[in-house]
């Protein structure tokens, strides 16, 4: 293989084109909309004034393939977050506020030291991470974790909440276990909170496309791909409003597109086909960042607070219950928790609502059972995304490990 043709420029994609880059193949990437990255991208927003973010995106330190994918573009640098692992609470019923704060090794002597867990839990209540592991395969979060403690309300289910984008209630345990496994099971050196020094684009994107660049590779944006056109068990052709480009022979094509679009494309392909909505609320505020630059919500609507300059950023997972709602109620509903966790005055200030109702697909058991390996009928064909069976949710360190292991596929002799 000479040259990859890979549909879809989120991060599936970037993550397969430079692999495949690195591996001497030069690479084109198709993007139906105007700019790459997906869910993960930087805009300029008319209406709000500013340059925000479609999506608040947290990763830790323990996220292996995304500190491997940024090195390799020359963007290590260009996440932030705090020198020690912390993740700061507020239970904006109660007004408690509590820092959680592991221990750097992997023994968690930090569970032994009341400043440093949950308030309101004793040492032994966290042995009830190891009842992940210990659930059936088709177990939720909730069946495995939730007892009614202070541990699940105020830890557990708003970790679960934002890993998997799905209510605790139906969410897999199995794939919460694969998240704690990589991070919290390894200690706080793999759970230093990191997340854009800028935002998404220039932290994820854009080194991304300029090291691509400087290697041949093309990014053609508004290129929908309207079908694969077969012959001979392989794709030969990708169908196009404007024609179709031809794919020679020893040449592979990287499917990085959404589940839907996949299997549009790719008759007969079982995919996920259930979703879960994000609401991402950004005010025009200003605000301390406080210890780690964001805080996590009991008790409320907010679930995660992101303080950037000039802008305070909202996240709520799960949101299939808010989403139909008008932007107004919504940001209604979420002003009174910043305004309670960040000490800010009444008003309300202007606001931008972000919905993505296809976040990520819904992290069930029988949704999981529907994401397809990598590898399909088609020989030059391997599919990429957040979507596929990676072991893990829908996360940026999933996605970049779906590119990683289609690019690998096309890359062996």
């Amino acid at each position: 293989m000479t040259h990859a043709h890979i549909i879809g420029a989120g991060l599936a994609g970037l993550a397969a084109a430079v692999s495949l880059a690195a591996g001497g193949r030069t690479v084109t990437l198709y993007e139906a909309g105007p700019a790459a990255g997906g869910r993960c991208r930087s805009y300029f927003d008319r209406a709000f004034g500013r340059r925000i973010d479609n999506g608040n995106h947290l990763v830790l330190s323990g996220n292996r393939a995304v500190a491997a994918y940024l090195a390799q573009v020359g963007a290590g640098d260009a996440l932030a977050g705090p020198d020690t692992p912390l993740f700061p609470f507020m239970d904006v019923a109660s007004g408690e506020r509590w820092i959680v704060r592991p221990s750097a090794g992997r023994i968690p002597w930090w569970i032994f030291r009341p400043g440093c867990r949950v308030p309101g839990t004793g040492a032994r209540d966290y042995l009830a991470l190891l009842s992940l592991r210990r659930a059936c395969a088709g177990a939720s979060v909730a069946d495995a974790l939730d007892d009614g403690g202070a541990l699940y309300r105020r830890l557990l289910e708003p970790l679960a909440i934002a890993a998997l984008n799905t209510p605790p209630q139906t969410g897999l345990a199995r794939l919460l276990d694969a998240v704690v496994r990589e991070t919290l099971m390894r200690g706080g050196a793999a759970c230093l909170p990191r997340y854009p020094r800028v935002g998404l684009s220039e932290s994820f994107v854009d080194p991304a496309l300029a090291w691509l660049a400087a290697r041949g590779g093309r990014l053609l944006t508004g290129r929908r791909i309207a079908g694969l056109r077969v012959a001979g068990g392989r794709v030969a052709g990708l169908e196009t409003p404007d024609g179709a480009v031809p794919v020679a022979d020893g040449d592979g094509v990287v499917l990085a597109a959404p589940s839907w679009v996949a299997a549009d494309l790719l008759p007969g392909l079982v995919a996920p086909d259930s979703f879960g909505a994000i609401l991402n609320i950004h005010f025009r505020a200003d605000a301390p960042p406080g210890p780690a630059g964001f805080y996590g919500v009991v008790g409320g609507t907010a679930e995660w607070i992101f303080v950037r300059e000039h802008i305070v950023s909202v996240t709520v997972s799960a949101a299939n219950r808010l989403v139909d709602l008008p932007a107004d109620e919504i940001a209604a509903r979420i002003w009174p928790d910043v305004r309670a966790v960040l000490t800010l005055p009444p008003a309300m200030p202007p606001v931008r609502v972000v919905k993505e109702r296809r976040a990520t697909f819904a992290a069930t058991a029988a949704q999981d059972a529907r994401r397809p390996g990598a590898r399909t009928a088609l020989h030059n064909l391997v599919l990429a995304g957040d979507w596929t069976a990676t072991g893990l949710p829908a996360t940026i360190e999933g996605a970049i490990r779906s590119g990683r292991t289609a690019a690998a596929i096309l890359l062996a002799p």
